[in-house]
């Protein structure tokens, strides 16, 4: 109905346009005729104007109806005044087709025609349409006699039309299906491919057949869907499936009705959807053994209410109850749930998240056992009901394994603790108050104490923690022998005594009334053995009922127990150490005072023997010195006839002179020879003792190496000549400085070259060599002479007392261990290799030279 109104309508809108079109375009339109167009332009959303353009160019405008008010939202006169101010609201993407569209009629004189945009003063946009027929005069003016009008509504429509349309083709451009119009005797029409994954073209389809093109099956299914679809007119669908270049592929058609025998056919290519269906059909079934089969209990159930829709066999054998009893109840209604705060809990995450993992609740069993389980829920849609998928796994056991290993751990550190504190302590009263102290807190009993069982003393308690409401035992004690007796009967054998209800056992009324006395309802008691004696028992009780002793904790009882009896055993010996420590600070004063007596002697015999050394030496020297000079002054006499020399008693003549007395050459140079190695040793003698006492003065400066031994060599070249030995200098000039005392290391390669000298015949060869190891320089003297064993060449640098028959002197042995404090003295090393092939090889180290190294004193 609203669609034939607006056709209505708009027919008598374009008859009055037509109308008012044809006065306006009239030649004898005349001012006269105004009256009428009024009559007319008042029904129409428009404005008449007539415009006279003169050939001097300019315009006067006789008349504009008083549509310019509606239209313009401006007074006719206005526009009367300044045709201008109609130019100045023409949308300015307008302006120039409308100034095109004036050039082309004043130039061609055709009717002037022109769709655009104006803005009011007001700012509403407008759509307006101008029409006008350009008549010349008779003076030669133009008359312009035309009609405006508001076409904003048409436009309007027009662009909703088009946007409309533009929406539907994108939709249908967008949808990837085939579309067939088909005919009832089931010719194709038309079809739209466009996205559609087709190898036909659509000549080859159009003004076909079904039957020509689908196979002989599908042609026949095709067939009877096109005639209930025009039979029904209701939407018909089918399957069916097509061999193509890709495969065999899966397609659903639906028909419905396009028009008088007509149907329109949308074919969709559901390969993947089948495909999809499929595995979600293998997924369901794999879900549904999953369910079954799986060991830990899944249940589906409602969100909010918790009522249970299905349950596996885990489920079953994990709660207690069977399936029938669980399906349609909540689990309130089971009484599932120890803390009904936890359901709450739970459901608050899964709006929160949607999802929960391995969240830790205890639940309660049909037998009213409570187990420890791992639940992980997930909120599903089952047929538009929100619901839980819930997982729960039992770890009651891993719980309970868990808290034996943290007992067990527990009672490791207690353990070990305890040993640390009787390792180190010796103050047993402490030792034993905090073992019962720590003991009661692993246990959570009520009383640990530990008694003594001492012949003279009976039985008392020795230390104890007690719940403050629970009566205390310490200070209990009793001399009741036979009461005594059955106490230690109680724990004889040193078995571990073991009550879980005191009123399930027979024991005296003594032992009865002592555990009323004490509010004794349990007990675990274990012996303290020292030896095979008894010496007491530590004991923890239970006072506000029967308990079951666990293994653990009988265990720790007996560690603890031996603990105990060896921080009782290290008591008692600390005692008797403390006894014997004091005989024994006596007798350490005495010996005391008996060495400081001895070190006194000592120093006064030290003291003695300098004073014998440096007399004895004095006077060998001085006796050693003066027969130098005289077996010298005999060896520069002239020798007398028969190789002899004539020695006189006295240096200078005297009254009676005696006869002399004729004395070998080589006699004289072995004596000389003889009081040089005396006058050497007691020199050495004398060194060594101020060695000894003062330390080697040592005069530290960067020496080149090189030059020093150089220079020893030359120094030593008399005495190899005289040995017939030769010594080959291998030593680089370019060695890096060393901090050293250059007279010492001449006397040190001087001693060393002297002892092999001394210890072999003449032509000994030797070679000397240096080189860089580790920041030291290794120097080396090697000779071809004999070897040394390995016992000889570790003591050659030490101070002993030598074989007489040794064929090295005593001299040069004092002269060699001088060596070694020379080089140590240095911040080096020496030592001696003897090879059977080479003969001896003698080095040493010295430090290379740093600037650090000049400050050292």
């Amino acid at each position: 109905m609203a669609m034939i109104a607006l056709n209505i309508m708009s027919i008598a809108y374009i008859s009055k346009v037509q109308r008012v079109d044809e006065i306006v375009k009239s030649p004898d339109f005349q001012p006269e005729k105004i009256a009428l167009l009024e009559t007319i332009a008042a029904n129409l959303p428009g404005m008449i104007f007539q415009i006279l353009q003169r050939q001097d160019g300019s315009v006067f405008i006789p008349y504009i109806s008083s549509g310019c008010e509606y239209l313009y939202e401006l007074k006719p006169e206005a526009v009367q005044a300044d045709f201008q101010v109609l130019y100045k609201l023409i949308h300015p993407q307008d302006i120039k087709a409308f100034t095109e569209s004036i050039t082309v009629c004043s130039t061609t004189f055709k009717p002037w025609h022109w769709e655009g945009r104006i803005i009011t003063p007001s700012g509403q946009l407008k759509w307006i349409q101008g029409t006008s027929q350009p008549e010349r005069q008779e003076t030669g003016d133009f008359l312009w006699n035309g009609l405006v009008m508001d076409i904003t509504d048409r436009k309007q429509a027009e662009e909703k039309l088009q946007e409309s349309e533009a929406r539907y083709k994108a939709i249908l451009d967008a949808i990837p299906d085939l579309m067939f119009r088909i005919s009832r005797d089931a010719e194709y029409l038309d079809l739209k491919s466009e996205g559609a994954n087709i190898t036909l073209s659509r000549e080859e389809i159009v003004g076909k057949r079904v039957q020509e093109l689908l196979p002989s099956d599908v042609a026949a299914i095709s067939l009877e869907a096109i005639a209930k679809t025009l039979d029904s007119g209701t939407l018909q669908t089918c399957e069916y499936q097509l061999a193509t270049p890709l495969g065999v592929r899966d397609y659903e058609a639906r028909l419905v009705v396009s028009g008088e025998d007509e149907v329109l056919a949308i074919v969709r290519d559901i390969t993947e959807r089948k495909k999809a269906e499929v595995t979600l059909q293998n997924l369901a079934q794999k879900f549904a053994k999953a369910f079954s089969c799986s060991p830990d209990s899944i249940t589906i159930s409602t969100l909010q209410e918790g009522r249970f829709i299905e349950v596996n066999d885990s489920f079953v054998e994990l709660s207690g109850y069977e399936r029938e009893e669980a399906i349609g109840k909540t689990s309130f209604e089971l009484n599932l749930w120890v803390d009904d705060r936890d359901r709450l809990n739970l459901l608050h995450q899964l709006q929160s998240t949607g999802v929960v993992r391995n969240l830790e609740f205890e639940f309660r069993q049909k037998s009213g056992k409570i187990i420890t389980t791992l639940l992980s829920a997930e909120i599903i849609d089952l047929d538009n009901i929100p619901s839980i998928l819930a997982v729960h796994h039992d770890i009651t056991e891993r719980k309970q394994v868990e808290a034996q290993f943290r007992l067990a751990a527990q009672r490791d550190r207690l353990l070990a603790e305890t040993l640390v504190r009787i390792r180190s302590s010796l103050n047993l009263e402490e030792i034993l108050q905090t073992t019962v102290t720590e003991v009661r807190q692993f246990l959570q009993a009520d009383r640990v104490f530990i008694g003594l069982n001492n012949a003279k003393l009976g039985v008392r308690t020795l230390a104890e923690s007690v719940d403050p409401q629970y009566p205390s035992v310490l200070g209990w004690s009793t001399n009741d022998e036979a009461y005594l007796q059955e106490l230690r009967n109680l724990l004889k054998d040193n078995l571990v005594r073991v009550v879980e209800d005191i009123t399930q056992i027979a024991v005296s009324p003594k032992v009865k009334a002592h555990y009323q006395k004490f509010q004794t309802k349990a007990s675990l008691a274990v012996p303290l053995m020292l030896g095979n004696e008894l010496f007491g028992a530590l004991i923890a009780n239970q006072c506000s009922g029967s308990r079951h002793w666990q293994p653990i904790e009988i265990d720790l009882l007996q560690q603890m127990s031996e603990q105990v009896a060896i921080a009782i055993q290290q008591s008692q010996i600390y005692q008797k150490l403390a006894e014997l420590n004091t005989n024994l600070e006596q007798q350490v004063e005495e010996r005391t005072a008996q060495l400081q007596q001895k070190m006194q002697e000592f120093e006064k015999l030290d003291r003695v023997k300098d004073v014998v050394l440096h007399t004895v030496a004095h006077d060998l020297r001085t006796s050693v010195m003066g027969n130098l000079m005289v077996l010298k002054n005999l060896l520069n006499q002239k020798v007398g006839s028969g190789g002899k020399e004539l020695i006189t008693n006295a240096p200078c003549p005297m009254p009676h002179a005696q006869s002399p007395i004729p004395v070998s050459r080589s006699i004289i140079e072995r004596m000389i020879q003889g009081n040089d190695r005396q006058l050497a040793m007691i020199n050495s003698l004398l060194e060594i003792n101020s060695c000894e006492k003062q330390g080697i003065d040592i005069k530290h400066e960067p020496v080149q190496l090189s030059t020093v031994l150089g220079g020893t060599v030359t120094h030593l070249e008399p005495v190899l000549t005289q040995n017939q030995a030769t010594l080959k200098n291998l030593v680089p000039a370019d060695l890096p400085l060393v901090m050293a005392d250059g007279t010492l290391l001449q006397k040190v390669l001087v001693t060393l070259i002297t002892h092999s000298l001394q210890n072999n015949p003449p032509g000994l060869n030797f070679i000397l060599s240096a080189s860089i190891e580790g920041g030291m320089i290794r120097t080396q003297i090697q000779d071809d002479g004999v070897i040394m064993s390995k016992l000889e060449c570790d003591r050659l640098f030490d101070l002993h007392v030598r074989d007489p028959q040794d064929c090295c002197s005593t001299s040069i042995g004092l002269k060699m261990y001088l060596c070694r404090k020379v080089i140590k003295a240095h911040g080096g090393k020496i030592g001696v290799i003897s090879n059977r092939k080479r003969g001896l090889t003698f080095w040493f180290t010295l430090p290379l030279f740093t600037s650090s190294a000049t400050n050292r004193p």
